[in-house]
């Protein structure tokens, strides 16, 4: 594979709209310096205790899902108060959380193929969660990501693609066009889900921790039946989180909609094409 082209810009550097134009145009975001080393080590101490069970291509590559009903920190991170600012001024006031894992990419690790989260019909990897017409993972990195140990990697732009090589159920070895993402612990990387992206492999020295969680605007469910939260569990949740656990089902549409319906809003700020040009609106 050729040398991929490494984008490690200050990513502290982008206002609001830049960022929403990065993650809408190209497709992934890096938001540097979301948790400090506290924070992280605090998360670090639960995610050691973690149960975990390998992938099925290395024992190097190792995981565990649904963890969002754990409690204290891990539970926490969900409303994580400067992502959802980021993510309503991306999706709207009304978000909804899809699912939340834990990945762990140790020294020999091989890699994950360039693959998309988002598939139309569903699949048995990721179910009916990966028909949502859209869907933005958060990316939480426990350790940096350097050249050496498992950064991320994508193709920009690819989940714009109308061309039949962009097909959602297609996975690659590689692309040339790829780009490498380094970032530093505490950083977390958004992805559009139809991106294709996966991670280079881990030749260091030491293990690299994710927390991943998927969230969406609440008109954008999935095309058939998912199991809903029950709520025994809802009820363990702190009050400021349980508004993300809303029905994953939840699906705003209108089949029968004429084409003059009545009470027509008459503008639209949340897809002005100017939008990308607006300074700071959560600073």
């Amino acid at each position: 594979m050729a040398t991929p082209r490494i984008d490690d810009r200050d990513w502290s550097a982008l206002t609001t709209g830049q960022r929403i134009r990065q993650l809408e145009v190209e497709g992934y975001l890096v938001l540097p310096d979301l948790l400090d080393a506290d924070h992280i080590a605090r998360l670090k101490a639960i995610t050691a205790t973690f149960e975990t069970t390998a992938v099925d291509y290395s024992e190097r590559q190792r995981g565990r899902n649904n963890i969002q009903f754990d409690g204290g920190e891990i539970t926490a991170l969900l409303g994580h108060p400067p992502t959802l600012a980021f993510l309503r001024e991306l999706l709207g006031d009304e978000v909804i959380f899809m699912h939340y894992g834990y990945a762990r990419s140790e020294p020999g690790h091989p890699g994950i193929s360039l693959h998309a989260d988002g598939q139309p019909y569903g699949s048995k990897i990721f179910g009916f969660e990966g028909s949502c017409p859209v869907l933005i993972r958060v990316l939480y990195y426990l350790d940096d990501l350097i050249p050496e140990v498992s950064p991320f990697r994508v193709v920009p732009r690819s989940h714009l693609c109308l061309h039949a090589d962009a097909n959602p159920y297609t996975r690659y070895e590689s692309h040339p066009e790829e780009v490498m993402v380094p970032c530093k612990a505490g950083s977390a990387v958004l992805i559009h889900h139809r991106v294709f992206h996966g991670n280079f492999p881990n030749v260091g020295t030491y293990p690299r921790e994710m927390l991943a969680i998927a969230y969406r605007p609440a008109w954008a469910g999935p095309v058939d039946g998912i199991n809903p939260w029950s709520e025994e569990d809802l009820q363990t949740l702190p009050n400021e989180i349980r508004p993300l656990f809303a029905d994953r089902n939840t699906r705003h549409w209108d089949y029968d909609g004429g084409n003059k319906p009545p009470h027509m809003a008459s503008e639209a700020p949340g897809m002005d094409p100017s939008r990308w040009e607006v300074p700071n609106a959560t600073e």
